[in-house]
């Protein structure tokens, strides 16, 4: 059977800044298993799959109900290992399969934010704008960039943008970050470019409240503090 739309989940298996990364327990519970099954409860995925190239990170993704159809190459494992590339694995080999993928979404192991909602609320954006290539989740930047300052050697500070220097905040437009929670793509876009980010892609907001980048320990903590705030200390189940 034709897989039409795929949810991608880059698992690797050699974290260096926290070990076991993407197996380690978060509140009582491997911290992949939370986009796995946020992506099984949309259900806008005909398969949410698992690139992994580590037999511990695969065994705990099917136990959590994803699909590892194949290993990750060594090529697309090491520390330096991007995004895209492993995208781009992943669509070549559904596609040497006979399978047609129209729509992906990659979404990250550590992603312990996003909901089925939020993937259904991509989904439909898309849907509506035919001619963006993605959808991507974004969030605003606590304090207007355009008052950014920058330090030298000696300490000294000044206006990165100094025509800004007497403009109050309230008047500054917002300016946005990558949320890092999710992208959906459009797969001939996706891999006619090889990004993500490409012309025309559009915006999801996310409250800053409702993300949280998780690379080093004190990420980690960060992120659980955020989740017991918005979903109390029941976590486990």
């Amino acid at each position: 059977m034709s897989v039409k739309r795929i949810c991608i989940i880059p698992a690797r298996g050699g974290s260096k800044r926290i070990p076991r990364k993407n197996v380690k327990p978060f509140l009582g519970r491997p911290i992949i298993e939370y986009s796995i099954r946020a992506a099984l409860d949309s259900d806008c995925f005909d398969e949410v799959m698992v690139s992994t190239d580590d037999p511990e990170i695969a065994e705990v993704a099917r136990q959590a109900g994803a699909a590892i159809p194949f290993m990750r190459s060594a090529e697309n494992s090491g520390d330096h290992a991007m995004t895209a590339p492993v995208v781009e694995e992943v669509l070549h080999r559904y596609s040497e399969s006979g399978h047609t993928i129209e729509l992906g979404c990659c979404v990250y192991a550590t992603s312990v934010f996003v909901t089925p909602e939020l993937f259904q609320k991509g989904l439909n954006l898309l849907d509506q704008r035919r001619d963006a290539p993605s959808v991507v989740s974004v969030t605003r930047f606590s304090f207007p960039v355009l008052r950014g300052l920058q330090m030298n050697e000696q300490s000294e500070v000044d206006f990165v943008w100094p025509e800004h220097k007497n403009t109050r905040s309230q008047d500054l437009a917002p300016c946005f970050h990558d949320a890092a929670q999710f992208y959906w793509f459009r797969s001939e876009d996706f891999l006619a470019q090889k990004n993500l980010f490409m012309p025309g892609s559009l915006g999801l907001e996310i409250p800053e409240s409702e993300i949280q980048d998780i690379d080093n320990e004190v990420d980690w903590k960060l992120a659980e503090l955020k989740f017991k705030l918005k979903y109390g200390e029941k976590t486990d189940e």
